[in-house]
């Protein structure tokens, strides 16, 4: 059997309540106490609520646990992107830039043109984005493969104008060459949907660099709707196993960032399981990305609103997420989920000042 703790019953303010409370991976938020959750053959065979202040009984004699809740309350340390740092003290902005033909938001938008691009990510930055995630190649479902030659084409010019402009860059991949010249073009950070699993090169670039990698839970297929038992222990489950096997390649836990890969190959129930589930994550040890901006689930429960109608439910995920603790969300409205964020932060800095 296995125990998972997930931080729960979260509260607006600490002050007052010492010995009641913990910091969640050292961010804004707190809670009062832990869903501890036992599970067995990948099934839950019990859980219940724990208070704080008597979780060291809970986990002595349990070693795994033990790393587990220290892993949940560490600071996460600050990305250090060449001469940019991002504090992840805070939650943080990552606006999406498509250099595609075909994405399912804004495809199109951008091709071809490597300077209004540019334009448009110095725009992101200048609206509060802490980074822009430049991509060359559509992830949603049935999407075709991009040769790695054309995404190269589509991303270094623009990766290049941004990196000269100063903005912190992120490449949106999953092949070794495009992963490379991007770091070459000034990119300092490599977000890849396959965790490093797509490229069979891939994983020995990034175990010979020095930038940090996200990676993302994507089941096998793109079609594995309704085929999880328990999304939320299977998704993290799936990542503790890619961050061993990555660490055992050479790249470190500290360079990681993970992503419970929101609308890759799952239903709706499997999103929403998810992410009222977020906080499990953070014992993992990782900064915890979300990238929900738009995405189907939100259409399909307002209505099937279009793509260009969901800004509304795209806040309320990222508002969602940064109360669990996810240090980044990425999204396409930059400047509309920085001030929400602001104004959370706003909220959360007034209890902190009692």
């Amino acid at each position: 059997m296995a125990l998972y703790l997930r931080p729960t019953a979260f509260i607006d303010s600490p002050v007052g309540f010492d010995g009641q409370f913990m910091r969640l991976a050292g961010g804004m938020s707190f809670f009062s106490a832990f869903e501890a959750i036992t599970v067995e053959g990948g099934a839950r065979v019990s859980k219940r609520l724990v208070p704080v202040g008597e979780i060291d009984a809970v986990v002595a004699g349990d070693g795994a646990a033990a790393a587990t809740l220290s892993r949940l309350t560490s600071p996460r340390a600050p990305l250090v992107l060449g001469e940019r740092t991002i504090r992840l003290d805070q939650p943080q902005v990552m606006g999406i830039l498509n250099m595609t033909p075909d994405s399912f938001s804004d495809g199109g938008k951008h091709l071809g043109d490597a300077e209004a691009a540019a334009s448009a990510g110095v725009a992101m930055a200048a609206a509060g984005a802490a980074l822009v995630d430049v991509g060359g190649e559509s992830t949603r479902p049935g999407a075709k493969d991009v040769w790695e030659g054309d995404e190269i084409a589509r991303t270094v010019p623009v990766i290049e104008r941004l990196a000269r402009a100063g903005v912190a860059v992120s490449i949106d991949t999953r092949k070794a060459a495009v992963m490379s010249a991007a770091l070459a073009a000034g990119a300092a950070l490599v977000n890849d949907v396959s965790a490093l699993g797509h490229d069979a090169q891939a994983l020995a670039l990034m175990a010979g660099a020095t930038c940090p990698v996200v990676i993302m839970h994507w089941p096998d297929t793109k079609t594995h709707e309704g085929a999880y038992r328990d999304p939320l222990i299977e998704t993290y489950d799936w990542l503790a196993d890619r961050i061993l096997a990555l660490e055992a390649a050479g790249i470190v836990r500290s360079r990681l960032i993970v992503d419970p890969g929101i609308g890759f190959g799952k239903g709706v129930a499997e999103n929403l399981a998810l992410l009222n589930g977020l906080s499990l994550f953070h014992g993992l040890g990782c900064p915890l990305l979300v990238g929900a901006s738009r995405k189907r689930f939100i259409g399909a429960l307002a209505g099937e609103a279009p793509v260009e109608a969901r800004l509304a439910g795209s806040l309320a995920v990222a508002l969602k997420a940064a109360e669990q603790g996810a240090q980044i969300v990425r999204v396409h409205d930059v400047a509309e989920t920085v001030q929400a964020l602001r104004v959370w932060r706003g909220m959360r800095d007034q209890g902190l000042s009692g």
